[in-house]
């Protein structure tokens, strides 16, 4: 239920029960019940807009436009499945698209909420759309550029063309039965102070955008968004979800090599951390979290994989509600790194820090005599030894700390932070709204 696959098998479907939502109830309506609702309001014609994204004055421009070109009332239907990797969470477009509902003329526009996961197949899956909205009541449908386009292909070239969907859409159109409302990319004209198709910007004009990346960017960056760009109370929406890097929460992933040093430098940081304030800070130290979370597990690559795919977990969570996880575990395999990553990255920061000390001085440094036992072979898999330890090449920090001391080494690390904007404090945007 939770991916796509390539195949699928069709037949006879008896309903056994409709999926539970506990969330946006008032919003999400059946099709039957969107179709009596459009009877009640007396709503013949009705142009359905499909979106996974936040709404932004070029969107509501697009809308307008096309309800008011064919004479229909609007129907703000976004799917609220699961979209594409780094997709804004439906939670937030949600309350996005609320706030936009009072820029449209009253009573021409409702939003509903289209439980639907997005496939990005491109031209087929505008007809697919299309046939969805037809079943809720929906008369007409806007087909934008590169409608539920997957993007660039492996060579970088777009996988699809900008309007093959509307092409497409055409040859089917009567046996759809939903007229399509065909619209380019909206553009704003900064000396008109006004959004127009791209396709009808006059010879000289300058032409203004900003791009999903650049929007965050701006989020990450504390930054101006300006309004010709979006509303006020969007941006405001969107800050609440997404604050800058210097609010937002942030893992410290060590990995290196047993005696190089992690622990010493992640102690370190968590009085660093305690000391400047602001964001609540964890300490999971693969000692620690062999006590207290994975006592059971041994010391096969199989149970070393969960055991960092746990520290991976917490950390995430510890992330995601704003706070600060500093993880020491050895973490020898790239693929249970990368995955650590994975599980991050769409909450917060992430860095990886390698501590790179030579094989020879965390030798010298072992009190326990584990590398002794090692190489006599009383320990086994000990990483390093008798199993490899697989070296990172996407570390944000590498530490050699055979060269720097753990004082130093902590420092090192609390500079790449501030140059991130992770730490310290950002000056506050000029004006939300921007000018």
């Amino acid at each position: 239920m939770n991916k796509s696959n390539p195949w699928y098998v069709g037949g006879k479907l008896e309903g056994v029960q409709t999926p539970s939502h506990y969330d946006f109830k008032t919003l999400r309506l059946t099709p039957a019940e969107l179709r009596t609702e459009f009877a009640r309001l007396g709503w013949r014609r009705v142009v359905a807009f499909q979106t996974r994204n936040p709404m932004h004055r070029a969107h509501v421009e697009l809308t307008f436009r096309a309800a008011k070109t064919v004479e229909a009332n609007l129907l703000i239907h976004p799917s609220v499945g699961m979209t594409k990797p780094g997709d804004v969470d439906y939670f937030t477009r949600v309350r996005c698209y609320q706030l936009l509902l009072a820029k449209y003329p009253p009573g021409t526009v409702k939003l509903s909420l289209l439980p639907l996961a997005m496939r990005m197949g491109g031209p087929r899956e505008a007809i697919w759309h299309a046939l969805i909205r037809k079943n809720h009541g929906v008369t007409h449908f806007i087909v934008g550029r590169d409608h539920a386009g997957p993007g660039k292909d492996t060579d970088g070239k777009p996988f699809y063309g900008p309007y093959e969907a509307q092409e497409l859409f055409k040859k089917h159109e009567k046996e759809v039965g939903v007229t399509m409302v065909p619209f380019s990319m909206m553009v704003y004209l900064e000396n008109q102070d006004c959004y127009v198709p791209d396709n009808e910007v006059p010879t000289g004009a300058r032409v203004l955008n900003i791009s999903g990346t650049e929007l965050r960017d701006r989020l990450n960056e504390g930054r101006d968004i300006p309004a010709w760009f979006t509303y006020p109370e969007v941006v405001r929406e969107l800050r609440r979800s997404f604050p800058p890097r210097h609010k937002q929460g942030v893992t410290i992933f060590f990995t290196g090599l047993s005696g190089s040093g992690k622990s010493t430098i992640a102690n370190i940081l968590l009085t660093k951390f305690l000391e400047m304030g602001g964001r609540p800070v964890t300490i999971l130290d693969g000692d620690l979290v062999r006590k207290h979370l994975s006592s059971e597990l041994g010391f096969s690559k199989e149970h070393r994989d969960i055991n960092i795919r746990r520290i991976g977990y917490v950390a995430s969570e510890i992330t995601k509600n704003g706070g600060i996880a500093i993880c020491a575990p050895i973490a020898p395999y790239d693929a249970t790194r990368k995955h650590v990553r994975g599980l991050i990255d769409p909450y917060g920061g992430f860095v990886l820090v390698h501590v790179a000390t030579p094989i020879e001085t965390c030798e010298e440094r072992d009190r326990k005599g584990l590398y002794a036992k090692a190489r006599a072979g009383i320990v086994k898999e000990f990483t390093g030894i008798s199993d490899p330890y697989e070296v990172p090449a996407d570390a944000e920090v590498v530490i050699n700390t055979a060269e720097l001391s753990a004082e130093e080494s902590a420092q090192e690390i609390i500079l790449h932070l501030e140059q991130q904007g992770f730490i310290g404090v950002s000056a506050e945007p000029v004006g939300s709204a921007g000018a």
